[in-house]
């Protein structure tokens, strides 16, 4: 069963995907997040901002972006952090695509 397709236990299928990225990255920034999941900037950037106005998420400036993770003052964080990885059980692409991404941003006008 793929839960991210079949149900959103957070509010939305756009919160529980960008919640399940973030299980897997640890900490990451929005434009990596949208990568990993597939979704519109856009979407991840409201998904963050509703999560952190939930205390699920926080986040902070590092240069010119903003890093989120998993918010370590949440209610109940263990118990969240375990619901994920349950979540995440059948993801195997997911996590290989997670395994896959570059983990740094390349600098703006930086040749390839």
């Amino acid at each position: 069963m793929k839960v991210m397709r079949v149900s959103s236990p957070f509010g939305s299928n756009a919160r529980t995907r960008v919640l399940l990225g973030l299980q897997i990255m640890s900490e990451s920034y929005a434009r990596e997040l949208a990568r990993l999941l597939g979704l519109s900037l856009s979407g991840v950037q409201k998904a963050l901002v509703s999560l952190e106005r939930d205390g699920l998420v926080s986040g902070r400036a590092m240069a010119r972006m903003r890093l989120f993770r998993l918010n370590p003052r949440a209610f109940a964080r263990r118990e969240l952090e375990q619901y994920l990885e349950r979540l995440l059980e059948p993801e195997d692409e997911l996590r290989a695509r997670a395994a896959a991404i570059r983990r740094r941003p390349r600098r703006t006008g930086k040749p390839l």
